[in-house]
């Protein structure tokens, strides 16, 4: 078996399981025969494209969540190794710690700003939510007609389909961590 038949056949198989469906069941919702899909989860079977796009379509999932490897159950980074998107002329650093994925539907950040800093967001989809949590100094929150002013270990939930700004009113740097929530 090559590595990519073993790749599919541990996808299909996990796939199936943590969704308690026999093989009879994804035969019916794939069209794909059960005998197929049992070779394809033994890898004695290196299935075309199209199989795999019909195994995908029926199970409602990604071609790329049946073909890709699956990611590590732990994932360890370090803030250093990640490449910081800037604003405000580099006063306002956003560090995407875990980017969007859409079978989470979230993502999550942590954003440093120095003394001054000031950084305004358009409205986000209709449902959208951001919670923060202040890690350092002071951070000002201002949303629709709400400002709030955070400091070190308050958090704070809003509406983020709505035009919001973050401003750091001290000297010092500030910081928080975001988690933000897409709608499905």
């Amino acid at each position: 078996m090559d590595e990519s038949q073993a790749i599919l056949a541990g996808n299909l198989k996990r796939l199936r399981e943590e969704r308690r469906l026999s093989l009879d069941m994804v035969a019916e919702a794939t069209g794909v025969s059960k005998s197929m899909l049992g070779q394809i989860e033994r890898g004695e079977s290196s299935p075309t494209i199209q199989t795999v796009w019909k195994i995908a379509n029926g199970l409602r999932v990604s071609f790329s969540s049946l073909v890709d490897p699956p990611e590590s159950e732990t994932r360890v980074l370090s803030l250093g190794g990640i490449q910081p998107v800037l604003g405000d002329e580099g006063r306002f650093r956003v560090y995407s710690v875990f980017p969007y994925r859409e079978e989470t539907r979230f993502e999550i950040m942590t954003v440093e700003m120095d003394g001054g800093a000031y950084s305004f967001s358009e409205a986000h989809a209709p449902g959208t939510v951001e919670y923060l949590l202040a890690i350092e100094g002071r951070i000002e929150i201002c949303t629709g007609d709400e400002k709030r002013s955070l400091r070190a270990g308050d958090s704070m939930r809003y509406r983020a389909d709505r035009p919001h700004y973050y401003r750091n009113p001290g000297k010092r740097m500030g910081a928080f961590n975001m988690v933000m929530f897409y709608p499905g």
